[in-house]
Formats: C-alpha cells, sequence, structure tokens
C-alpha cells in the first residue's frame, strides 16, 4: 500500500500564491526610509504615531503621490494615513480618486470599499469589495475580499448602515409620541 505524503502549509500555499507578472512596485525609491519606518509602525500600531509624527507621514504621502501620481498604492497608503489622523473626509476623497485613475487596481478598490465600510456606505462598498475580488491574483488576495464582503453583508443584513440602525430612533420617537398622545387625549363627557 503505498502512503499518500501530507504537504505542510507553505508548500500549499506556495501553490496558490504563484507570482502574477505585474510592473515593478516604485514605492521603496518613492517614499524614502523614514516615510517607510513610519509607515511600519503605523501599520504596526496605529496608535502609536503621535500627532506631529501623523502630519508628517502625511506631508511625505502627499509629497511622494505628486513626484509618481501613475502609482496608484501611494494615494492608498496617503487615505490609510488620513484615516488614521481621523480625516475621513478626506480620506475618502484620496482614495476615491486613487481607484478611479487606476480601477484595475485590487488594493485601491479594496482599500476604499473597507473605507466605505467602516462610514457605514455599504452599498458602495459591496460594490467597491466585488470589484477587489474580481482583480485578486492570488489566494491571499481573494481572502481578504471575501472576508471583507462576508462584513458587508453581515452589516446589511443586521441593518448597521448609514441612517441608524433600520429607523430604531424612529421607533423609539414613535413610541413617546404614542404614549404621550395617550395621556394628552381628551376625555369625552358623558360616554361611558
Amino acid at each position: 500500500m503505498k502512503k499518500v505524503a501530507h504537504r505542510d502549509f507553505a508548500e500549499e500555499e506556495e501553490m496558490f500564491l504563484v507570482p502574477q507578472p505585474q510592473a515593478p512596485l516604485a514605492l521603496p525609491a518613492t517614499l524614502g526610509a523614514e516615510t517607510s519606518r513610519m509607515l511600519e509602525r503605523m501599520f504596526r500600531d496605529p496608535r502609536v504615531l503621535e500627532p506631529h509624527e501623523r502630519g508628517d507621514l502625511i506631508a511625505q504621502l502627499r509629497d511622494a503621490a505628486a513626484l509618481a501620481p501613475h502609482v496608484p498604492e501611494i494615494k492608498v497608503l496617503l487615505g490609510m494615513a488620513l484615516c488614521v489622523d481621523l480625516l475621513a473626509q478626506e480620506a475618502m476623497e484620496v482614495m476615491r480618486e486613487a481607484a478611479k485613475a487606476n480601477p484595475d487596481c485590487f488594493i485601491a478598490r479594496l482599500k476604499f470599499g473597507e473605507l466605505l465600510m467602516r462610514l457605514r456606505v455599504c452599498d458602495q462598498a459591496a460594490e467597491h469589495t466585488h470589484c477587489a475580488a474580481q482583480l485578486a491574483s492570488n489566494a491571499v488576495q481573494s481572502e481578504l475580499a471575501r472576508k471583507q464582503a462576508a462584513t458587508i453583508r453581515t452589516m446589511l443584513r443586521e441593518g448597521i448602515e448609514r441612517g441608524g440602525y433600520r429607523g430604531l430612533l424612529p421607533r423609539i420617537l414613535h413610541y413617546f409620541r404614542k404614549s404621550k398622545q395617550q395621556s394628552s387625549a381628551p376625555v369625552l363627557v358623558g360616554s361611558k
């Protein structure tokens, strides 16, 4: 009887992560050592950067984006840094611009979808996440898009999206109005 050799996880991962032919990524040369170091710290824990460091990082990423407007990943990093600095509206504009300028960029679509999801704009988030899933070039990217899509579906099912929790506030207000109307209803004289 022949024994079947079991492959470990690393071997299976290599089978799925076949490198795709792509243009070389120009991030290291464009960003510089200091910016790369701050990005690494930000990715480890967004709270470790001091306010002045976040401002410096955003300024450096803006400069890099101006120097290399053809690299959408820099705009995505800028959008993520703006999110860490709680500048959601500006981050949304930068991410939208990155996704619009290069609609075939997986990370631009995925991260714009994630930002929209976090801002509870679920329909648009689902659309961008679906596009990212279609652009995925390996198993890791597919899994990231799948998990994000599942989270968005859960949010839609539970009613957690912009506009409230499916009318929770209106129901509460309706209850109070109804109880107020009942307590102040006129009493008719002579009726039993």
